[in-house]
């Protein structure tokens, strides 16, 4: 009987900034087999591995998620405003609906991104390897932009919900494929056409190549990465205060 493989690698490729540790390696384990990997200081062997047991390619895309479901779930606090009267309150102050909303956007954002930082910092403790330390503020800086676009987002949507228990089922109907579909969770070089295409509509797949570029290697390229995400941040900004605009209290 033929044994099956229990490990399949194609085309495996690491880089740590410009450096190349994993040079496009590919291999097949199959049951019951012995397996080796034999080579000088310096090969790539621990690096295969750690990209083999899902010890590298991760911070990124767990900053990204922490950052997130905080930016979109943070719309809640609309509901609950409208619920409890303080909306109203709000909305009748002398400022402009834009204003309020460009408010409560940074705020919001500005909790995703300081727990996004806090993540990033255990993340480095616990043995993640920065290559690039002087970009680390451009990884912050699309961190930051990762947190507007999606608190904008998650306002926006609470902006028509008036059930505070549609608004999870929504924001989880819309995470869920955004966050899986990005690339966070495993490399974008080597997949399937139809995935790679889904990957490159999802705007929250530059966001987070954005941050893992900064901090490691990028796969579009930082600037795609930020012209995507402020042409994103634009197009969601007039979204969102047009539907907060028409908020009915």
């Amino acid at each position: 009987m033929e044994k099956k493989d229990i490990i399949e690698v194609k085309n495996l490729s690491k880089k740590f900034g410009n450096f190349t540790a994993v040079d496009n390696i590919s291999f097949e384990v199959k049951e019951w087999e012995i397996f080796a990997f034999l080579g000088p200081n310096g090969a790539g062997k621990t690096t295969t591995i750690k990209i083999l047991i899902t010890l590298l390619k991760l911070t990124s895309g767990i900053v990204a998620m922490s950052i997130l479901f905080t930016s979109m779930f943070n719309g809640i606090e609309v509901i609950l405003d409208r619920q409890f009267g303080f909306l109203k309150e709000t909305l009748v102050a002398p400022v402009s609906g834009i204003q309020i909303m460009i408010g409560r956007t940074l705020g919001g954002a500005t909790v995703a991104f300081l727990q996004g930082i806090l993540v990033l910092l255990i993340s480095i403790l616990i043995g993640f390897r920065i290559t690039n330390f002087i970009d680390i503020p451009l990884a912050l800086v699309f961190m930051f932009l990762i947190a507007l676009v999606f608190t904008v987002l998650g306002t926006a949507v609470a902006s028509f919900l008036k059930d505070m228990n549609a608004f999870p089922l929504i924001i989880n109907f819309i995470i869920m494929p955004l966050f899986f579909l990005s690339g966070a969770l495993f490399p974008l070089e080597g997949l399937p056409k139809a995935l790679d295409i889904v990957i490159k509509i999802n705007p929250l797949s530059y966001g987070i190549d954005g941050v893992r570029g900064a901090l490691t290697t990028s796969s579009f390229g930082l600037w795609l990465d930020f012209i995507v995400m402020m042409g994103v941040l634009a197009i969601v900004g007039m979204f969102g205060s047009y539907m907060f605009s028409k908020i009915e209290v």
